[in-house]
């Protein structure tokens, strides 16, 4: 069966948590068009809510009217950030400014994710932060004014950069971030929306601390292209479809998939593009490819697409060649361990793949089969997500476990997918 039709995905996570956190900042009213409401975006905003923001969803907008950061109120000193790595790093560069002490809590997984990373360049601002056995959440933070610094990111990290960003923001005098390779650039958007001033030139970012109080914005929430990969790669693997997904960011940090589609051989065309408020989209049209060849994803291209990977893996299984994903470390420390999760599952359904040290590489079957088994996303929405597509190239039902981790970053994604099947 075949994926055919139009859709618009569900609004970008990394934006619409900003969107959320740089609102709640702000003294006033601020509507976010089009949000991403799952599970990790609502995390954010369930801690500002005990601050005393106010939030109400009107159609696809979301309106947030904050008393102002000088306001909060810290009757509450459990924050629990769910399964949000953004949540708790971002929010760490905010609560260690705050004259309160909280604790940052999170879940089982979130709870074994590293934050030493944040925690050390805002322990040299002045941060009051003790985590678990000095690694992990939940952190106990102290907060006062910090003071600006010069930070080396040793590792590409946009959620570290924002962090010690919106520190920054907050703290007396000036801090400089200086990033081995681009990053995500959500966060100086919305500086720029909210009239917040920094500066940047070519990787090195400078902010001016204090910046308060901060003018409440209007924030439009361009598709996520996390969340339309899934549907690029079906799109690409099987046979006879054509879809067209709608109004997709395509900031050039978070296009890497479209380079790397083009790179072998895809049928993928950018039509209509223009901006969406301060972001960059398109109509994405996508046609399924016969012909599709192997490549090597590496460098610099890998923070631009770092949480498409596993669906990445999936299309080279169909590429002829050798494909080799190499530079993806990070991918060991998000919701899972990726690299073997990924590797593990796809080898489960019959797919040639090995893991290495920093990626994996996959012999592309184009004309072979998978075959049934009983997998599971270990609670990863990217990986669920991913198995549930490679669940069309399937004669018989792919078993799937905890499948409602999609909840996470795309409620809608099963709707999605059955809209384009015809269902």
């Amino acid at each position: 069966m075949s994926l055919k039709g139009s859709i618009k995905v569900a609004g970008d996570k990394s934006i619409t948590h900003r969107a959320i956190i740089f609102s709640s900042l702000s003294k006033g009213t601020t509507k976010i068009h089009e949000p991403l409401l799952g599970a990790d975006c609502i995390s954010t905003l369930e801690i500002f809510k005990q601050f005393g923001v106010k939030s109400e969803l009107s159609k696809d907008c979301l309106i947030i009217t904050s008393p102002g950061l000088e306001s909060f109120c810290y009757d509450q000193s459990i924050l629990d950030a769910g399964n949000s790595g953004t949540t708790a790093r971002l929010l760490m560069g905010v609560l260690s400014n705050l004259p309160a002490t909280l604790t940052l809590i999170g879940d089982e997984s979130l709870s074994k994710r590293p934050m030493k990373r944040v925690t050390l360049p805002l322990s040299q601002m002045g941060a009051n932060i003790t985590l678990e056995n000095d690694a992990t959440l939940p952190a106990t933070i102290t907060g006062h004014q910090l003071t600006g610094i010069s930070y080396e990111l040793p590792v590409a990290s946009a959620q570290v950069k924002s962090a010690i960003m919106l520190a920054g923001m907050l703290a007396q005098g000036v801090t400089t971030i200086h990033e081995p390779i681009p990053t995500r650039d959500h966060t100086e958007k919305m500086f720029e929306d909210f009239q917040i001033a920094y500066n940047k030139v070519n990787r090195m970012i400078t902010v001016q601390g204090p910046q308060m109080p901060i003018t409440p914005g209007e924030v439009f929430v361009p598709g996520d292209i996390s969340s339309a990969a899934f549907f690029i790669v079906a799109a690409l693997m099987v046979p006879g479809s054509d879809v067209m997904i709608e109004n997709v960011g395509i900031n050039e940090t978070r296009s890497g998939i479209i380079d790397v589609i083009r790179a072998m051989n895809g049928k993928i065309t950018l039509v209509n593009e223009r901006y969406f408020g301060g972001e960059p989209v398109a109509d994405l049209h996508i046609q399924y490819t016969k012909d599709l060849v192997a490549t090597t994803i590496e460098g610099d291209m890998i923070p631009r697409l770092i949480d498409e990977i596993p669906i990445l893996a999936l299309l080279a299984t169909r590429a002829k060649g050798i494909t080799v994903i190499k530079d993806a470390e990070e991918l060991k420390v998000k919701e899972t361990n990726r690299i073997d999760v990924t590797v593990n599952q796809l080898k489960a359904i019959g797919a040639e793949i090995k893991s290495t040290d920093d990626g994996m590489i996959i012999t592309g079957q184009p004309e072979g089969s998978f075959n049934q088994a009983s997998v599971s996303s270990h609670k990863d929405h990217r990986i669920a997500m991913m198995l549930c597509v490679a669940s069309l190239l399937i004669d018989e039902p792919l078993i799937i476990e905890d499948v409602e981790s999609m909840e996470i970053s795309y409620p809608d994604f099963l709707k999605h997918l059955n809209v384009l099947l015809g269902n």
